[in-house]
């Protein structure tokens, strides 16, 4: 299976602050992945007790973690396919268990992490694929545990290996860009646009 290289998506325009998305970008097609996308029917994994995402080790890192959608059901059905598939193949190539941190998020929601400055997010509120169910926040689960930590080797390791599979099926990876978003996946889909200010 081909990787994908995926150019840097997003970077701060000079002086205004603004977020600047590029949207013209679309995958090229891999006819393995569109017939694994098309073949079969991935269900989303089991869904993990509200008090792993509550910790102090979690809000350290992720704030407001807690708060965040986990809800599958309410992202775009293409995104969701390749998202499941990404889970799919880092846990039977790879050995890694993915939990979902966040989902779909309303623009009230973005509104508020992008209050808390820019180590959070870089996006206000509609200018995030998140408010469109197209993007996700993920993180490791190991022994019981969200593994986040930038600082453990074996997090990192995955996170590296998670990039690679998001890119293979035609996902933007957030490890890519200048603001380092390594749990971070996009779907930017043929004929979508973000709305601009």
């Amino acid at each position: 299976m081909g990787l994908l290289v995926v150019p840097v998506m997003l970077s701060v325009a000079f002086g205004t602050g603004r977020v600047l998305f590029f949207d013209d970008w679309a995958p090229t097609s891999d006819p393995k992945i569109e017939a694994l996308l098309k073949g079969e029917q991935l269900v989303p994994p089991p869904a993990l007790p509200p008090e792993i995402f509550a910790t102090a080790e979690v809000e350290q890192v992720r704030p407001l973690t807690k708060e965040g959608s986990r809800d599958w059901a309410v992202l775009d059905a293409d995104f969701r396919n390749r998202l499941l598939l990404v889970y799919k193949i880092m846990k039977e190539k790879h050995g890694y268990d993915l939990a979902l941190l966040e989902g779909y998020r309303s623009p009230e929601r973005q509104a508020k992490l992008a209050a808390l400055g820019n180590t959070v997010t870089l996006a206000k509120a509609n200018q995030s694929y998140h408010q469109y169910g197209l993007a996700a926040d993920n993180a490791f689960f190991r022994n019981g545990k969200l593994v986040i930590s930038e600082r453990d080797p074996w997090a990192m390791e995955g996170y590296r290996l998670y990039g690679e599979v998001a890119e293979s099926v035609g996902l933007v990876w957030g490890g890519r860009w200048s603001f380092k978003d390594y749990g971070h996946v996009e779907y930017r889909k043929p004929g979508f646009k973000l709305p601009r200010d």
